[in-house]
């Protein structure tokens, strides 16, 4: 696994600038070796932001949006189009906007779906998806993901693995349920560390300082069972995309030599 690289920058305005850039550069790059990208979406207040600067950027034009496969790291598991959901909040921010293929947008079931309020079945069929479009150079059995976004929460969490919750134990599924999750909705459905770690690059997304301490813990080399956030590493980058708040627990050794 990767070790963890910070970037910091001024606010989360331009944090979320910078990341949609960075982004569209790696897809375009992976578009340009391989054909296609593949990328992991998150949703929160960060990750929506990240997908609001990357519609509203006029190098959006640069990706070839058909040949993008589009997946999510956790789902809040509600009816289709509930306002809650990943996806359906993902749509409103960049997806209703740019040309993707709808079938190469792969969303998690949605608790009126055919596994109706089955939230295992749900994540059993997600991770068969997974499976499906992972090829015999992947690393597991999801593919390797060109860039995993997630979001920080304050209390470590990433996806939907929360501090010493069973998800964040699992060590073979590569998608599980999520049961009495500490915030709501309690019902979810998430990517598991291992199916994260398969990515090649893992990208965590923290601004504000309601953020700094979960920062700090995770990047203090706390276990990932307590701190799920410290265990999210690519397999080539993991790169932590900061605003100055979030950053503000962290001993200026840490900081990059140049940020933002």
């Amino acid at each position: 696994m990767s070790t963890p690289q910070l970037v910091v920058h001024r606010d989360k305005e331009l944090m979320a600038e910078a990341a949609a850039a960075r982004l569209i550069t790696r897809i375009v790059d992976a578009q340009a070796s391989r054909g296609s990208a593949s990328v992991v979406l998150t949703g929160g207040r960060n990750g929506n932001g990240l997908l609001a600067a990357l519609a509203g950027s006029p190098a959006r034009d640069a990706v070839d949006w058909s040949r993008l496969d589009l997946w999510w790291g956790d789902e809040r598991f509600l009816p289709e189009g509930d306002p809650e959901r990943n996806v359906t909040q993902a749509r409103e921010a960049l997806l209703d906007a740019v040309p993707v293929d709808p079938a190469r947008v792969r969303a998690m079931p949605a608790s009126d779906g055919p596994h109706g309020t089955d939230v295992e079945a749900a994540a059993a069929a997600y991770a068969r998806r997974l499976a499906e479009a992972a090829g015999p150079e992947d690393h597991a059995a999801v593919p390797s993901f060109d860039v995993l976004l997630l979001g920080v929460g304050p209390d470590t969490h990433v996806a939907s693995l929360f501090p010493e919750l069973p998800a964040v134990r699992e060590t073979e599924r590569t998608v599980v349920g999520v049961h009495g999750a500490p915030k709501p909705p309690p019902t979810r459905v998430s990517l598991t560390l291992p199916a994260i770690r398969a990515a090649r690059e893992v990208w965590l997304l923290a601004a504000g300082e309601d953020k700094a301490k979960a920062v700090a813990v995770a990047l203090s080399g706390a276990g990932e069972i307590q701190a799920p956030a410290a265990g999210a590493r690519g397999r080539s980058r993991t790169l932590w995309l900061l605003d100055a708040a979030a950053a503000s627990g962290l001993p200026r050794s840490m900081y990059p030599p140049a940020s933002a």
